[in-house]
């Protein structure tokens, strides 16, 4: 009833593995742009409250990060309050 030779076996194995590997580089392809991205992101972080004690204005930061008025506003505000807090 079920005559599956010892190739096809073989075949759907390989296939299979092949498979796995192929999601695995994916997998490991997504998680690595995601770090990269993160990365990005505290480096942002980062740079706010360098770039407004240099005296640059939170519109110019704004600008040169990529983010909204808002955004820079919003962690200059976080950043100052977890700034209080550590001392």
């Amino acid at each position: 009833m079920f005559e599956i030779t010892l190739q096809e076996t073989r075949v759907y194995q390989e296939a299979k593995e092949e498979g796995r590997q192929e999601g695995l580089k994916q997998a490991l392809e997504e998680i690595r742009e995601l770090g990269i991205q993160q990365g990005r992101e505290l480096a942002k972080l980062e740079l706010i409250p360098r770039f407004l004690a240099y005296g640059i204005s939170i519109e110019e930061v704004a600008r040169l990060l990529h983010l909204t008025i808002e955004q820079v506003e919003q962690l200059r505000l976080a950043t100052e309050q977890e700034s209080s807090i550590s001392t």
